[in-house]
């Protein structure tokens, strides 16, 4: 009996941090944009990790609800 690897999906809306990818999806923003506010916000809601981008979802939530215009 051979040991299959079992992937864990954890749905976006309950993961610490979102790619890119997946945080455009998730808030409704381009990727371009997205992947802009990760780069000029990097600290505040965005890290950079080994050759990408993550965004801390409950810090982009935040900023979502303090800021009027993107």
């Amino acid at each position: 009996m051979e040991n299959k690897e079992s992937k864990v999906t954890v749905p976006v809306c309950e993961k610490y941090t979102l790619t890119i990818r997946e945080a455009a999806a998730y808030f409704n923003i381009g990727m371009k944009k997205m992947r802009r506010l990760a780069e000029e916000n990097t600290g505040r809601f965005a890290i950079f990790s080994g050759n990408r981008y993550l965004i801390i979802r409950t810090k982009f939530e935040e900023f979502l609800q303090n800021t009027s215009t993107l």
